[in-house]
């Protein structure tokens, strides 16, 4: 019996991790949940799933739901609830689900008690990639990906030689706007750029597919991930999101992962790996399917992209001011409080004004994180 604990439970990622641990009730036990504010939903799963661990985002909440808690189940809040949830209890695996760059310390600390980790936040490895993978490897914790593209280059490069990659590259559906031209996204409204056409997605994620931002932190992601400098990692369009990423190898071969849009794929793939089990998923049928397209990238159109890249590149807090800069960007969209196409604006507005550390420490990822905040709040 594998016991695991999910940061973000109540999320899109959190809710479908407990969907495959449903389907697999002889192979997992919920060991610890951790959600935001969603209390209703957090106590119908601890109903459901009968975790000995919970937190809530505010000790207000853990007051309000204490008295509805069963007996013998500890509940935590805050910062430290979920630094609670990933680094005690018994749990085999950490499904860090929460969104945004406040899953770097729960991470780190889930790392350094010695769980293994199912990724699902990406902008821990955005914000800290050298401080996470060199202590997931010092501690011999496996970090498995949960994002559909990293799964896909992960499961491509099951018994390969890594210095037989020519190149990695993540397919990209395009977004709530993949064929609209520039002008046409001047009057875009926070509930167009929701419609996902593939992917059922958070809200922020969703708005970061629309920019095209997930794809540049995902390329960041893919970085650190698989030890890849940056010109060995390619983006394609492809609308179908049925090929979720591919790599060739130096002989030109290339070996491509498929399947339906269904976050429970990889998911499940991360927990049980190195097996395969029965999914919830429906099966791919190519004849179904019909056509695959296939588009080059167009860095004009998503100017988001290449800046992330850019970060990438340069290295050091480049990623960190980056990632809060446009998580402060979108919450601003979603709150109508600028239109959509200010999201990059901001972004690179930051970066103008931001001054690099090459070697950043936790201390100073966190300042960077916190005034690039405040800075693009302001702007």
């Amino acid at each position: 019996m594998k016991k695991i604990s999910i940061l973000g439970s109540t999320g899109s990622i959190g809710t479908q991790t407990l969907d495959v641990i449903a389907m697999h009730p002889e192979a997992f036990e919920v060991e610890g949940l951790a959600a935001g504010s969603n209390t209703a939903l957090l106590l119908e799963q601890v109903r459901r799933f009968k975790p000995r661990r919970v937190s809530v985002s505010t000790k207000a909440l853990a007051e309000e739901i204490k008295s509805s808690l069963p007996a013998g189940v500890e509940l935590f809040s805050g910062s430290e609830g979920l630094i609670e949830i990933a680094a005690g209890g018994e749990a085999h695996t950490v499904v860090t689900a929460v969104v945004g760059s406040v899953g770097l310390q729960s991470t780190l600390a889930a790392i350094e008690a010695g769980r293994h980790i199912g990724l699902a936040n990406k902008e821990t490895l955005v914000t800290a990639g050298h401080l996470v993978t060199e202590l997931a490897g010092r501690k011999g914790v496996q970090l498995l990906p949960v994002d559909s593209e990293h799964s896909a280059i992960f499961q491509c490069l099951n018994g390969e030689n890594r210095e037989d990659i020519a190149s990695i590259t993540l397919t990209a559906s395009g977004g709530s706007f993949r064929d609209y031209s520039r002008d046409e996204l001047q009057n875009v409204t926070v509930e167009d750029a929701l419609r996902h056409p593939n992917w059922s997605m958070g809200a922020k994620i969703t708005i970061d597919s629309a920019t095209m931002v997930n794809k540049g932190l995902e390329v960041i992601e893919a970085h650190w991930l698989f030890g890849l400098p940056y010109e060995q990692i390619h983006v394609l369009l492809h609308p179908e999101s049925i090929i979720h990423s591919y790599v060739e190898f130096r002989d030109s071969s290339i070996i491509a992962q498929l399947g339906t849009p269904d976050m429970r794929v990889p998911i499940q793939y991360a927990l049980t790996y190195p097996q395969r089990w029965a999914s919830p998923a429906k099966r791919l049928s190519l004849a179904e399917a019909g056509r695959l397209t296939f588009r080059e990238m167009d860095y004009v159109r998503f100017p988001a992209l290449k800046l992330a890249i850019e970060c990438g590149k340069a290295g050091g807090t480049s990623t960190t001011a980056f990632n809060a800069a446009n998580e402060m960007a979108v919450a601003r969209f979603l709150r109508h409080e600028i239109p959509f196409l200010r999201i990059e604006e901001i972004i690179e507005d930051v970066l103008q004004r931001h001054e690099l550390v090459a070697y950043p420490n936790l201390e100073q990822i966190e300042q960077c994180d916190r005034l690039t905040r405040e800075l693009a709040a302001k702007l």
